[in-house]
């Protein structure tokens, strides 16, 4: 008798990583930037971008007029 392969179903929820994906803008003067970060320090672009984005949330600062 053959065994049978058994799939399970994938989970139609996107994101359940914690990550949402989104396209932004950037100046290409930025991108040589961290393109040099990336080779320099062996993380991928995408690993930087998270990085650096965390830290000017945490460290933001909103000041009144």
């Amino acid at each position: 008798m053959a065994k049978k392969l058994e799939i399970t179903k994938k989970s139609a929820v996107k994101g359940e990583d914690g990550y949402k994906v989104f396209s932004v803008r950037v100046k290409e003067e930025t991108i040589e930037k961290l393109d040099k970060l990336s080779a320099a320090t062996n993380r991928s672009r995408n690993e930087l971008i998270n990085l650096i984005l965390e830290f000017g949330v945490e460290n933001c600062e909103i000041k009144d007029n």
